[in-house]
């Protein structure tokens, strides 16, 4: 079944840009393309408040509707009045002032993140059936939050993204595959999937790699010992 131009007019866009904060789109923040952003503040991201994130809004009245809703609807009443259904999804004032000190250094974060993902594309550059994933073209500027990798057996020389995985390992240096497609997780196997087979593809050939901001000199030098031994 497919909407009718009228119909689509009528949803509402919500952009999940939890890892994009500092990414752009040919200029344009990511995060102000929809209706509605989201962005995440969680441990592992570019900046953190230890947990939760922040929605951006397009006008002050979305923002105040917002906040509302996310204080438990309470009506401006003197008592503990409620005209509709509300959440406590609010951040802790401790929280939000670590997360307005993050925001200050998300720059410099950046750029840490961009040279890990420099040092990754020189390193890999000239080893056949590895491929870093990284921007298209110049349209896009991506805080690179996250490296990571596809390795193809075939060209490798059967060289798997697990066996790079272990060699990491070995040497107590972490890497994770790419994310387990939902319709493969053990709570949805009875379900129905539709698809093409490219998120499969991608779980079984990528590899995302250790990209802090606080990598040192050390750290790439290990990594790249690890990454020579294996492929050269």
């Amino acid at each position: 079944m497919s909407l009718t131009v009228t119909k689509l007019k009528q949803l509402t866009v919500v952009e999940d840009s939890a890892e994009a904060l500092g990414s752009t789109y040919k200029g344009r923040k990511c995060g102000t393309f929809g209706d509605y952003g989201i962005l995440s503040f969680n441990g592992n991201k570019i900046i953190t408040t230890s947990g939760g994130g922040a929605m951006v809004v397009p006008s002050k009245e979305k923002k105040e509707k917002t906040v509302f809703l996310a204080i438990q609807a309470r009506d401006n009443a003197p008592h503990y009045q409620h005209s509709e259904v509300g959440y406590n999804y609010r951040m802790s004032n401790i929280s939000a002032g670590i997360g307005r000190g993050q925001m200050q250094v998300l720059d410099e974060h950046i750029s840490l993140r961009r040279e890990m993902h420099q040092f990754y594309s020189k390193l890999f550059n000239q080893i056949p059936g590895v491929t870093l994933l990284s921007e298209p073209n110049s349209d896009f500027y991506s805080n690179h939050w996250l490296s990571a990798i596809l390795i193809d057996p075939k060209k490798s020389g059967g060289i798997t993204r697990e066996d790079l995985r272990l060699a990491f390992e070995e040497e107590n240096i972490e890497s994770r595959p790419l994310w387990k497609p939902m319709h493969l997780q053990p709570l949805y196997q009875e379900y129905p999937f539709y698809g093409t087979g490219v998120c499969e593809r991608l779980f079984e050939n990528g590899l995302c790699l250790p990209s802090g901001s606080n990598l040192t000199d050390s750290d790439r030098s290990r990594i790249e010992e690890v990454v020579d031994k294996l492929f050269k």
